[in-house]
């Protein structure tokens, strides 16, 4: 699903390291006096597009480090209890139990080269002759992320984002070994993607529950940021729930987990740990200039789409294909204020049909431009966000009956979802 809130010549490659430590960084909204603007909502449900406030996403990072030497992790039993006040070290014993399993990705991808049109000017071509170097047609981009080990026969998740476009994947383990990784499958809605190394008896972490995370409770970051292997930040959970349009992911479909453990450049793919020592969120993103806002993807919904990767090499995600707005009193007010809405709202609450994207599922339903939809397969919604989810919990292809008000008249349209487009989930 994909929702958008919105503020609205044979020269051989050049080998340079650009962008190499491979994570995203998010800078801080800037927020605008128009609510309307903010509030606006794309929903392609099936690519999951939600931004709120003006976001610019970048990845950076810093040139590959050398790996460490693990020592022999002590057992852990996941559900220890009170593990904090029996030991104080706990966190040092998480990482020894979780360490091996973390590892280190190199990614390769060769890319064009925009040359500048100067240099194809007759008369600047004819001022410095030969003394003007010829720009190379390709160059080389290395990036660096981190990863873990699911299984002891070579299963690696880590970011989309860590391998998008990769040529190589060179995946090393934190005891120097290295391996040449194969990608099974990567989804840019979620964020997620699979390797598979040529490798057996591999040490593994332990998965839980994130459904039941709660604000408050330890969180522990392993990775390899700005290129220096097996770094180990801790903290906690600071929220839970964050919406694709709070976090300024705008092609992504996921409600994150907020931490203060200090996530860099590099930490992408690499897991975030509960006191037990278990993975409840793969760190994905940062808010450049901030302190302590680091975000991570639910393991929940990291190993339902892991294993649909390595089932499938893909995975399908439901459309809609429609733009949308929260309503609130305000919200509603500044669209009726604003003569360039061209729509009249007389509603507080649910989420208005802004606009129906042409040859749609929705726009096949019936759905219109004013349309106020408050209820999903009998389920309330409030706002986009829980519209989203819904749809995203929905197959593609099953039928969403929704229920709305139109010119002041409940009824109900039955809309089939489709697969979203593979041009919008690749859209950022």
């Amino acid at each position: 699903m994909k929702t958008e809130q919105l503020d609205n010549n044979s020269v051989p490659p050049s080998d340079s390291t650009l962008n190499p430590n491979t994570h995203r960084s998010l800078h801080a909204p800037r927020f605008s006096r128009n609510r309307f603007g903010q509030a606006i909502v794309l929903v392609f449900l099936g690519a999951g597009l939600a931004t709120t406030g003006n976001y610019w996403m970048s990845r950076s990072g810093v040139h590959p480090a050398s790996t460490a030497t693990a020592d022999v992790p002590p057992t852990l039993s996941p559900s220890t209890p009170g593990l904090v006040a029996t030991n104080p070290n706990f966190i040092a014993t998480v990482v020894q139990q979780v360490g091996p399993a973390v590892v280190r990705i190199d990614a390769t991808r060769t890319v064009d080269t925009q040359i500048p049109e100067a240099f194809n000017d007759p008369l600047f071509r004819q001022f410095f002759g030969n003394q003007l170097p010829e720009p190379p047609s390709q160059q080389i981009e290395r990036g660096v992320g981190s990863g873990f080990i699911v299984n002891a026969d070579g299963r690696v998740i880590t970011n989309a984002h860590v391998v998008d476009g990769a040529d190589t994947v060179q995946v090393t383990l934190k005891d120097g070994r290295t391996f040449a990784g194969k990608v099974l499958g990567a989804d840019p809605v979620t964020d997620v993607a699979v390797i598979k190394i040529d490798a057996n008896d591999l040490p593994t972490v332990q998965i839980t529950n994130s459904d039941n995370l709660q604000p408050g409770e330890w969180a522990i970051a392993i990775g390899n940021p700005l290129g220096l292997d097996n770094t180990v930040t801790a903290g906690i959970i600071s929220a839970t729930g964050r919406s694709s349009g709070q976090v300024g992911m705008p092609n992504e479909r996921v409600n994150y987990i907020q931490t203060d453990a200090a996530i860099n450049p590099g930490n992408s793919g690499g897991p975030l740990l509960n006191q037990q020592g278990e993975v409840i969120g793969m760190n994905t993103a940062i808010i450049q200039n901030a302190q302590g806002i680091g975000f991570a993807i639910p393991i929940n919904t990291v190993d339902r789409i892991a294993n649909q990767l390595a089932e499938h090499g893909k995975v399908e995600h439901a459309y809609l294909g429609i733009q949308m707005v929260t309503l609130s009193p305000q919200i509603r007010q500044d669209i009726n204020n604003n003569p360039n809405s061209g729509l009249s709202v007389n509603e507080d609450q649910g989420v208005l049909v802004a606009k129906v994207m042409p040859g749609s599922p929705a726009a096949k339903a019936g759905l219109r431009a004013g349309d106020v939809i408050h209820q999903v397969d009998g389920q309330a919604v409030t706002d986009g966000a829980e519209l989203q989810q819904l749809v995203e919990a929905s197959q593609v292809g099953s039928r969403l009956q929704l229920t709305l008000s139109r010119n002041g008249t409940s009824q109900t349209l039955s809309v089939q979802t489709e697969t979203t487009p593979v041009a919008i989930q690749q859209e950022g």
